[in-house]
């Protein structure tokens, strides 16, 4: 986990600035606050600053390959970097560094941009060519690590995050109408689209080529699926390959100069992970979670029950209303968006407990849900779809019970989910929106409350057209549970879950998150087990717990999935809250803002103030969070932007200065560590 930013002269006449890359690094400090360094020379700035896991005494970045042609600013982790070292040193690469980033540089001389597919890991990265003058930017398969990019008067400029970016005072700030359409859609923008105008992201798996004026774009790995499937292979078989794969994927993630933690849910994504990591380790595993104070929330018994049984060193923050409406800002400043549920908020006290606990690295079970069929979206697709075939089946009801054991459910409020929304769209089930209509369905009905200023600016984008341009051409030719695994997986995966619920507020705490289900490699076979193997009957993840029964007790692995959530309105009605909630849904402020209706915000707030959550409809919890949460994006970032100050020259680790007319003693040998003059 580090901050990357920089920019390359197009076609300005103007001189890089050294203040600006230096006010850059530092407001992205928190994602690396261990060293700082630069690199400057007539066309190319690159900052970076660093949290130091691998290498800690001689990976310092900017790095160069020996003869300093070729410059790296890196974010993320190559795991196998070892293996791949060697296999360069065998070529007739040399090494000055033990780190994965020196890898990268030689891996791009040897083979590339061929060299992307031989990379397990999370990364973002830029290489500058000195004598090519071209920039290289390239972002991981499935996009955990970030990258936003604008092209402003004739420079390309690039950042970790989009506040690196806005440090450039000739760049303002302002929001993409478009794009909040697009999050009221579908809970994220649709890449290279983000919340702001002129301010891009580049997509998971993609990359950008950037010599003299042309920018090349392009994809270089996306996730895919096969129409037909070895019905011959039993299910033990796809176990047993999945689990190795898991244990080799855990093993890689380990790698690290620092200690490592794993965040433990009491689920069974986390359980395994961190079950797995006890085969390399003779200490007790370090592990962290959350506790809420509201119990319909809560899972800390059965945290407690996997860390006893599992022999972990249990750290646990306890979450309140008051903390949740407490934090709540600072994660918005962080997601630089805005996010439709607060589920992101205790993740950011969690990695707050783990940094307090002086570690920096943490196993995470992120992606088994959406490489292996753990949602009710899926599960839901599977039931719509056999309704679709079987409309006057008497499964139905029994289908409802069974998908929800844990819901309370009257014939009366049974049929009402019936009609309403089991019904949405079953005459269209081969669309390609069909397993995730519903779900639209309810997120769209938060645009109600847009003014008319608001969708004039707006227009005629088509969220959903948008999202759907780029589906591959077989989309339709997969297994409809695939198909809603896809979109999952192109959406809320790298958009929401690994971004807003992910990097940025782990990131903000100086905490890298690892996910051995997001290995490439387990992603490759996850997509090529059958989807029959996934979801039997209706029981989730059915192969994963078939992979992992030898490691966990049979109450966790059979354990009804509690889906991660956290109170919504309802923490910002609690018995002192703070005082930007009142100023932020104001009706000065929303007139100012120009987005939200007031007096339909006023009896919205009303109404979250009066009822309690198992009694709001999912829309008004939304939508509640939606406007409050775009409210302060824009008063963090368009009403008072932040002015950082700039590093001093003292305050980099390292610097190198290569501009016309700066004497620089580190230029004969660019190989050494140059320390500030």
């Amino acid at each position: 986990m580090c901050g990357i930013a920089g920019y390359f002269k197009l076609n300005s006449n103007t001189l890089p600035d050294e203040q600006l890359i230096g006010r850059m690094v530092n407001i992205m400090r928190h994602r690396g606050p261990d060293e700082f360094g630069v690199y400057l020379d007539d066309n190319c700035v690159l900052g970076h600053a660093r949290l130091s896991i691998i290498d800690l005494t001689s990976g310092s970045q900017p790095l160069c390959n020996e003869d300093g042609s070729l410059w790296i600013v890196y974010n993320g982790e190559v795991y196998n970097y070892i293996e791949l070292r060697e296999e360069l040193k065998t070529a007739g690469h040399h090494f000055r560094t033990q780190s994965d980033t020196e890898v990268i540089v030689h891996a791009w001389e040897q083979w590339g941009r061929d060299c992307l597919d031989r990379f397990n890991g999370q990364f973002a990265f830029a290489i500058y060519d000195r004598n090519k003058r071209s920039l290289f930017v390239a972002r991981d398969r499935l996009g955990i690590r970030p990258v936003f990019y604008t092209v402003h008067d004739g420079r390309f400029v690039f950042a970790s995050e989009i506040k690196g970016i806005f440090c450039d005072p000739s760049i303002q700030p302002c929001l993409d109408y478009k794009g909040l359409d697009e999050i009221f859609t579908w809970w994220t923008t649709t890449p290279p689209r983000t919340a702001f105008e002129r301010i891009s992201e580049l997509p998971a798996g993609s990359f950008l080529q950037i010599k003299e004026e042309q920018i090349e774009s392009g994809r270089w790995w996306d996730m895919s699926f096969p129409t037909e499937f070895d019905r011959s292979r039993s299910s033990d078989s796809w176990a047993e390959e999945l689990h190795e794969l898991l244990v080799d994927a855990v093993r890689l993630r380990l790698r690290a100069d620092v200690p490592v933690g794993a965040y433990l849910s009491g689920g069974l994504d986390s359980s395994a992970t961190t079950a797995l990591i006890r085969q390399f380790t003779d200490n007790r595993v370090e592990t962290f979670s959350i506790a809420f104070q509201d119990k319909a929330y809560d899972e800390s018994g059965y945290q407690r029950e996997m860390a006893d049984y599992l022999g972990t060193n249990h750290h646990q923050v306890s979450c309140t209303y008051q903390d949740i409406a407490t934090n709540f800002p600072h994660v918005i400043r962080h997601a630089e968006r805005p996010i439709l549920r607060t589920a992101p908020t205790p993740l950011y006290m969690l990695s707050e407990l783990v940094r307090g606990n002086n570690f920096k690295v943490v196993l995470t079970g992120e992606g088994a849900d959406e490489i292996f069929g753990g949602y009710d979206l899926f599960k839901e697709t599977l039931v719509r779809k056999f309704w679709s075939r079987q409309p006057d089946s008497e499964w139905r009801p029994l289908l409802l019970r069974k998908l929800y054991p844990t819901l309370p459910l009257s014939p009366g409020r049974a049929r009402f989910y019936l009609e309403t929304f089991y019904k949405a769209g079953l005459s269209e089930s081969d669309a390609w929106l069909f397993s995730h209509q519903p779900r639209i369905n309810t997120t769209v009905k938060l645009k109600d409350y847009f003014t008319d200023e608001a969708k004039q600016r707006i227009g005629d984008h088509d969220s959903l057209e948008a999202f759907g341009r780029d589906l591959p051409d077989q989309f339709q030719d997969w297994h409809h549970l695939l198909r809603a695994q896809f979109l999952e997986a192109k959406s809320l995966l790298s958009g929401y879950l690994l971004s807003s619920q992910g990097d940025r507020v782990s990131a903000a705490n100086s905490v890298e998150g690892r996910y051995p289900f997001l290995d490439h490699r387990v992603v490759e076979l996850g997509s090529r087990i059958p989807p029959w193997l996934k979801i039997r009957g209706l029981n989730e993840k059915a192969i994963l717990k078939r992979a992992m029964k030898k490691e966990l007790p049979p109450r966790i692995v059979e354990r009804v999935k509690q889906p991660y959530m956290a109170p919504d309105s309802n923490s910002f009605f609690c018995e002192d809250p703070p005082a930007y909630v009142e100023e932020m849904l104001s009706e000065e402020c929303l007139a100012r803002t120009g987005l939200f209706k007031p007096e339909a915000v006023a009896k919205l707030r009303t109404k979250c103030a009066r009822l309690s959550h198992a009694h709001l409809s999912f829309k008004d919890n939304m939508s509640f969070i939606g406007i409050l949460s775009t409210q302060l994006l824009v008063q963090q970032f368009i009403d008072q932007s932040e002015k950082p100050t700039a590093l001093e020259q003292n305050e980099f680790s390292v610097r190198y200065d290569y501009r016309s007319g700066v004497a620089d003693s580190g230029r004969q040998n660019p190989g050494e560590r140059h320390l500030p003059r």
